[in-house]
């Protein structure tokens, strides 16, 4: 692979083929999501996704995953020039990507920076807050000019506490929370709809002691402007049961509060 060769010599300056067609190489994909779109009938909108810039370079380089992110990194010390240049070409492919899956009939698209938590404030700011602000105004161009009715767009930068409020200025509809983050600071610092953000493996807790873990999130995010989900990925040997009971919890105790007309719900209108 270039990237690998990069990394290891320090001379290949290589790209490979930059150039993707993501509406002819990934076309299974789409039909994918047609098939899938007409088969739920209306039942439950269907969200599309992909990775982003920083996450899939990590990919990339590391080939597979990492507990620290070295090797991506040191390209972001030694290489930053063309640490950017590789940046640019996988947000306009994602872009591209993302448009595609809205065209194939996705009603809501979702971008994960998962590998956020690599990177503090200042390596943050340089090599991923304008990539995933691109991401969103770019898409929202693309249907514009296919004439696609725009769709919600979900941002989720894993770890990426630091920087909440400057995340929900960088164009999407909706930020995404892991659970390392307190839902009062979420509520202070982002201006937009907020996503989350339960400990996955409190899924794992008994059945009463996950049913008040919840019902405790949705009171401290509140109703309004507000996706309830896990903090990040559901686990394969997760009871389905359990997330049964998240589910119920989350929608029982919100009609409990709007019915209430709790005042405090309505700072989040």
């Amino acid at each position: 692979q270039w990237y690998q060769r990069r990394v290891s010599s320090g001379i290949n300056a290589e790209y490979g083929d930059a150039e993707v067609d993501v509406s002819t190489k990934l076309k299974y994909v789409y039909d994918a999501i047609t098939l899938t779109r007409h088969s739920l009938e209306g039942k439950v909108p269907l969200i599309g996704f992909s990775g982003a810039p920083w996450t899939l370079m990590g990919y990339m380089i590391e080939g597979g995953g990492s507990k620290t992110m070295s090797k991506t990194k040191k390209w972001l010390y030694t290489c930053p020039e063309e640490s950017h240049r590789l940046l640019k070409i996988i947000t306009r492919v994602v872009s591209d990507y993302l448009i595609q899956q809205a065209i194939a009939g996705a009603q809501m698209l979702q971008v994960f920076e998962s590998s956020a938590e690599y990177l503090g404030p200042e390596l943050f700011e340089e090599f991923c807050i304008s990539y995933l602000q691109e991401i969103a105004l770019s898409v929202r161009k693309g249907l514009a000019e296919r004439q696609v009715p725009d769709v919600p767009m979900i941002v989720f930068a894993k770890g990426a506490y630091h920087s909440i409020a400057k995340i929900s200025y960088t164009g999407y509809d909706v930020v995404g929370l892991d659970w390392t983050v307190d839902p009062n600071i979420a509520r202070d610092f982002c201006h937009i709809a907020v996503q989350g953000n339960l400990d996955p493996c409190a899924l794992y807790a008994p059945k009463e002691e996950l049913t008040e873990k919840v019902a405790e999130m949705v009171r401290q995010f509140g109703v309004r402007n507000y996706i309830a989900n896990l903090g990040h990925g559901i686990y394969p040997d997760m009871d389905p049961e359990s997330v049964k009971t998240f589910v119920d919890t989350v929608h029982r105790v919100s009609e409990e509060i709007m019915n209430k007309g709790d005042p405090f719900n309505q700072l989040y209108t």
